[in-house]
This record gives C-alpha cells, sequence and structure tokens, in this order.
C-alpha cells in the first residue's frame, strides 16, 4: 500500500505537474489514511468500503479536525481512489457514494484602513531588512498577492514602468496585477539600497524578496517577520499574510470596486468565492450604522 502511494505522488509531480505545495498536501493526507489502515489491520484495497471511509472520517471529527481539513482529506481519498481504480490497483472505489461535507462559512479577518497604515509603517526602513520588509508589507496590501504568490515573484516579473506585475497562481494560472505608486516606490527602494546588499555576488538569484542570507525569503519566514511587526505595531488581531489579501479585497469592494474585477486581481476562478467579501462589507456597513446613526 506505501507503494502505491508512492507511485501515485511520482504520478502528481511527472504527469499531473503539480505545484510543491499541493503535493506536500496530498502526501500529508494520505500517510495519514494509511497509518488509519494499518492500526486496523487493513492492507487489501479491495477490502476497503465506504464504511471504513465513514469510519475514518468519524475519527478526524471526534480528533477536533477543522472542517476545512476534513473536506481536504475527502478530497484527497477521492483523487487516491480514483486513481487506484484507473492504474487497476483495486476494482472498487469506496468513495463513489460519500458525500462531501459542507464547508462551514467563516468570514475572514480584515484590519481597518487605519491598521494597515499602522502596520506599513512598523519596519524601520533605515535597516536593510526594514527596508525589505516595507516593500513587501505595500506590496502585499497593494496586491492582495497570495504568501507563495509572493516568494516566488522574480525580478522579471516586475514591469513596474508600466505599473504592472505578473503572477503565477493556483492551477498554473498567469495573472497580470496593476500595481500602486506607493508599493512602486518602495519596491524601487528596496532594489536600489537593500536587495544589492542582501544578495550575494557570487551567487546571484532571480527572486525579487531574499533573507539575509541572500536567499529566496520563505514562506515561514514571511510569517515569522509579519508576526514580529504586527506585536510591534501594537494590533491585537490575529494577522496572517492571507489577512493582507482579505484587507486588499475588502477595502477594494467598500470603495466601490467591481466584484467581477476583484475576482481577477486575487485570481478566484470562481465568483462564489469572492462574494464573502460582499458580507463583510455589509456587516461593516450595519455595524457603522449602529454607532453613528442617533436613532439605530
Amino acid at each position: 500500500m506505501k507503494e502505491d502511494l508512492e507511485e501515485y505522488i511520482r504520478y502528481l509531480q511527472i504527469e499531473r505537474g503539480l505545484a510543491d505545495n499541493t503535493i506536500e498536501s496530498y502526501k500529508r493526507d494520505l500517510n495519514q489514511y494509511l497509518v488509519y489502515l494499518e492500526k486496523n489491520e487493513l492492507r487489501d484495497w479491495e477490502k476497503i468500503d465506504r464504511y471504513t471511509i465513514l469510519s475514518f472520517m468519524q475519527e478526524l471529527k471526534e480528533t477536533k479536525k477543522s472542517s476545512a481539513t476534513v473536506i481536504r482529506m475527502v478530497s484527497s481519498l477521492r483523487k487516491f481512489h480514483q486513481y487506484l481504480k484507473q492504474e487497476q490497483r483495486s476494482s472498487v472505489d469506496p468513495m463513489l457514494h460519500i458525500d462531501t461535507p459542507k464547508k462551514a462559512h467563516h468570514l475572514p479577518k480584515v484590519l481597518s484602513m487605519t491598521e494597515v497604515e499602522k502596520l506599513i509603517e512598523t519596519p524601520n526602513t533605515n535597516e536593510i531588512l526594514g527596508l525589505r520588509d516595507r516593500a513587501i508589507l505595500e506590496v502585499m496590501y497593494a496586491t492582495g498577492l497570495r504568501v507563495t504568490e509572493l516568494t516566488e515573484l522574480k525580478m522579471d516579473d516586475l514591469h513596474l514602468s508600466l505599473g504592472l506585475i505578473q503572477t503565477i497562481g493556483k492551477g498554473d494560472k498567469e495573472r497580470i496585477i496593476p500595481i500602486g505608486d506607493l508599493a512602486i516606490k518602495w519596491i524601487e527602494n528596496y532594489l536600489k539600497y537593500s536587495r544589492n546588499k542582501l544578495e550575494k555576488p557570487s551567487k546571484r538569484s532571480p527572486y525579487l524578496f531574499l533573507n539575509h542570507h541572500g536567499r529566496k525569503l520563505t514562506r515561514q519566514g514571511i510569517w515569522k517577520n509579519l508576526g514580529a511587526l504586527v506585536k510591534k505595531a501594537g494590533i491585537e488581531k490575529e494577522v496572517t499574510p492571507h489577512t493582507l489579501r482579505h484587507s486588499f479585497a475588502t477595502h477594494l469592494l467598500e470603495n466601490g470596486a467591481d466584484l467581477r474585477v476583484v475576482q481577477e486581481l486575487l485570481g478566484h476562478s470562481d465568483i462564489s468565492t469572492t462574494q464573502i467579501y460582499t458580507h463583510i462589507t455589509k456587516q461593516r456597513m450595519a455595524k457603522v450604522y449602529k454607532t453613528y446613526h442617533p436613532r439605530a
């Protein structure tokens, strides 16, 4: 069974050409699944039926896994068992009559415009890393990039004279995003006064944002630096890189942007994903009304 999983991972890498993060996610889910099967002495794909799957899903719920985790697991198992049947490793597909659980809709947390300003102005731009962090925050809020898209940004992706950057998003879809004058100014400052000091002359890097070793800044590095800056700014909310993406979308809609335009900017394939931000703006509208209307 372990060998079948390894073959499947190779199939995802070579034939499907999926991103490393996506493959890691599949691997994590399916290894957990194999541990469960081993624990229950199930070592033959033919003996696995829908009741095995339902029992596994119940165990996930009992260990307090989030609905998003359970939904992702169902998706991973569905694709894996389809592959096993397709490759004739199994004659049955136990996922055929398993329904995907409904996703619980949690409204994403956003920062107010004042909090965004406070956070962006926190890095000490007289320092090499501070100037880099200011440029990162400006770019994140100006474009709504996902953290992986940010770390993968290359020098060749910048078209600053045109006020544009390009990125490869989910599903290897390329998109062109406009970027504002302020963010351009801070990128140029970073390139002029900071990046050239971070990059090692002996080892040039194609990536825009570098760490103090001159290598590409990682997702973990972005999370860690952001956490420190949020604390320094005195912002009490829990803030992740995605919070800036949520704030970008919400503030655009609050200022009259068209939903379809925001969908394109975020790189959402389905507009229903973008529509969650309209709920946030309505919530805010109600809050402002209750706070400021004399007879609310």
